[in-house]
């Protein structure tokens, strides 16, 4: 047989190091599809000229970019057969990825637990992406419900690794050079700045955008995202096919401009869940809470901690959970990360 079916729940075992296989060289290409699938516009990624401005040799490609890409070659051998993609810890952007990159990525089994049905398990893996010159550019941990191929198949002796609740502030990396202490906001878009943001402020983006699934198509293409849910309708009981979550993500990043277009680069992913699926015909629309600040090295520049909330269909837009603690079904995405912004 020289196919591959990908791998069941069943197929991992504890400790193990996959290579996923097809590096990706990046390119100018990747930004433009960028943003032209998403409403992105964040100065430092688009312009060379205001990244010089910063620091920065030239602008970097957006931090998504990277993370989409490393995610990508990771499906084959983690997500092929998955229900559902569940939570983020853990994660670190460790370098800019620049135009003329290449990315691979490496993964480990860091975690097995079979659910109680039966027929599906969660996996944990910890990813890195690694550039040409063997320099881990990103690195995270991800959760995924995985089907059984057999459900007879013995269970493992469960293992839930012990993640961090959130990425040290004196655990982020700045990008060597960046300097926001002659930040042009004028050109940025906005005048508001670190110092203007308060801890449990909640910020309503405004915006909101239909997802349709033409532009699903593409960006799952773009990344090499081979996910049954995304692409064949016969997959799911209900014949719909699946956003992507990493779509979602990107879509609500760039609807945050509008409150946050000065948070520029994101450093860390604290944590994150797909809350609810998404499918073609969803308007997104998007609240940020501030949840912590901290100080930097580097002149000019600040970390904040947000979390980014993806809601449909005009949904209340601070709203996140109900009485009895679940989420709202309006709510798509629930995102905790760190950004840089000038102080």
């Amino acid at each position: 047989m020289k196919t591959d079916p990908g791998r069941f729940f069943e197929d991992y075992t504890l400790g193990e190091e996959i290579a996923h296989a097809v590096p990706r060289t990046l390119s100018g290409g990747e930004r433009a599809l960028y943003h032209a699938l998403y409403p992105a516009r964040h100065a430092l990624y688009s312009s060379d000229e205001f990244a010089r401005g910063c620091g920065l040799p030239a602008a970097p490609l957006d931090d998504l970019i990277a993370f989409h890409a490393v995610f990508g070659k990771t499906v084959p051998d983690i997500s092929l057969n998955a229900v559902a993609n569940l939570g983020y810890a853990e994660g670190r952007w460790l370098a800019p990825v620049w135009p003329g990159d290449t990315l691979r990525a490496l993964s480990e089994v860091i975690g097995l637990k079979e659910n109680s049905n039966g027929t599906s398990g969660v996996v944990w893996v910890r990813t890195r992406g690694v550039n040409q010159r063997g320099e881990t550019v990103l690195d995270y941990v991800r959760w995924v419900m995985v089907r059984k191929n057999d459900p007879a198949a013995p269970a493992p002796a469960p293992v839930r690794p012990d993640l961090a609740p959130c990425v040290a502030a004196d655990r982020l990396v700045v990008p060597a050079g960046l300097d926001f202490a002659r930040y042009d906001f004028t050109l940025a878009g906005e005048a508001h700045r670190w110092g203007d943001y308060a801890i449990g402020e909640k910020i309503d983006h405004v915006d909101g955008v239909t997802v349709t699934e033409a532009e699903h198509m593409l960006a799952t293409r773009l990344w090499q995202n081979t996910a049954k849910v995304h692409f064949d309708a016969t997959n799911r009981a209900d014949g719909r096919r699946l956003i992507y979550g990493g779509h979602v993500i990107s879509l609500a990043r760039a609807l945050s401009f509008n409150g946050l277009a000065n948070a520029q680069m994101i450093v860390a992913l604290n944590g994150g869940a797909h809350a609810n699926p998404c499918f073609a015909g969803d308007t997104l629309r998007a609240w940020s809470e501030v949840l912590d600040k901290a100080e930097t090295a580097a002149p000019g520049v600040g970390a904040i901690r947000l979390r980014l909330v993806a809601v449909r269909h005009g949904a209340a837009p601070l709203a996140l959970k109900g009485a009895d603690g679940r989420y709202l079904p309006e709510v798509l995405l629930d995102l905790d990360y760190w950004a840089l912004m000038p102080v």
